[in-house]
């Protein structure tokens, strides 16, 4: 990450000890990411690539999502999970020249990396870390193509799309929001082209709180092998395929999906100023007495105050209500709304 020092250092951003960038107000960088165009250096997440002959079929065993039929200029959100269908990271994948990228938490990447290479065995796969030569930044702007294009950068046609020149990649996650892979070396040129098109820099709390925002989770260290994917939402943003075949956790995913077993999702929240909210946090409802009822997945900070956070619980606890958090008579918390419906796979 030492190819960002040099390209904050004229900014009001900081690179942290925990692979985050601070910003010196982070609810001004919030806000500015709801009103305006932001670019945030992507640090807190880090990619791996998976190259050769049998990368598709390799990745395609391990993953929730069909890697197979990924068409060249598509991207998807998949996942790796243990046995017992819990998942151990959320992940970004799309295509690159003779493989795949797929980036993840920095805080679970290096474990990731090595889990993965354990079924590389006789394949045809080579897998790298990408943190060292590449970069990642995110970038919100009301009119995406417009500020991608004026920067004279790849625009993709669509959400889930991803189009590369030059051996940068831009992947658009929705119709604001897009993701630029590039050489690490390439990267202080990308800023300086955005910067001019008044695309102002911001540090991580920016892009949580967009992540918040869309319902799109991130499995860190503090929630691996928490929640099947359902309860995260992760079929309906798209990051489950049910027809794949076998991969680890599938029997589990699957029979969540098809014999309605569900009783957890994931629900946006809202918490008061006066609390300090973190990752991993319990919540309670008093329809459970002090047995915890969830945790905290995603925390940002929110524009009007506050903060905001994605949050897996109970269903019965969502529908009370009555939430708190870190205790049964901890701080409120109130309920959101998400760009999706919560659908509840039905019983077959």
């Amino acid at each position: 990450m030492t190819h960002w020092t040099p390209i904050l250092a004229d900014t009001p951003l900081t690179l942290a000890a925990d692979a985050t960038v601070l910003a010196a107000d982070a609810t001004r960088d919030v806000a500015q990411a709801r009103d305006g165009a932001v670019m945030v250096p992507l640090t807190h997440l880090r990619s791996i690539s998976a190259t050769g002959e049998d990368a598709a079929g390799y990745l395609h065993n391990l993953l929730s999502n069909d890697v197979k039929k990924l068409p060249d200029d598509a991207a998807q959100w998949t996942s790796f999970n243990s046995p017992k269908g819990r998942m151990l990271a959320s992940m970004l994948l799309w295509h690159i020249d003779g493989g795949y990228r797929l980036t993840l938490a920095a805080d679970v990447h290096a474990a990731m990396l090595r889990k993965l290479s354990m079924f590389v065995l006789r394949s045809k796969v080579k897998l790298a870390d990408g943190g060292a030569t590449r970069a990642l930044l995110g970038v919100s702007c009301p009119t995406l193509s417009d500020c991608l294009g004026g920067a004279k950068l790849p625009v993709p046609a669509a959400p889930m799309r991803a189009a590369t020149r030059d051996d940068v990649c831009v992947i658009r996650l929705d119709p604001t929001r897009a993701v630029i892979d590039a050489p690490a070396d390439a990267m202080a040129a990308i800023w300086q082209a955005l910067a001019a098109r008044d695309v102002a820099p911001a540090g991580t709390a920016a892009w949580q709180w967009l992540d918040v925002q869309a319902g799109i989770p991130l499995i860190t260290e503090r929630t691996q092998d928490a929640f099947v994917a359902q309860m995260l939402n992760y079929e309906l943003i798209g990051g489950v395929n049910f027809k794949k075949g076998c991969y680890p956790g599938q029997e589990i995913v699957a029979r969540t999906q098809y014999l309605g077993k569900l009783k957890k999702r994931m629900y946006r929240v809202l918490a008061p100023s006066n609390t300090a909210p973190a990752v991993g946090d319990e919540l309670y409802s008093p329809a459970f007495d002090d047995q915890s009822v969830g945790k905290l997945v995603t925390v940002a900070p929110s524009p009007t105050g506050g903060f905001e956070a994605l949050a897996v619980m109970q269903m019965q606890a969502a529908d009370s209500g009555q939430l708190h958090l870190g205790a049964p008579d901890g701080a409120p918390l109130r309920l959101a709304s998400l760009p999706y419906a919560l659908d509840v796979p039905a019983a077959s």
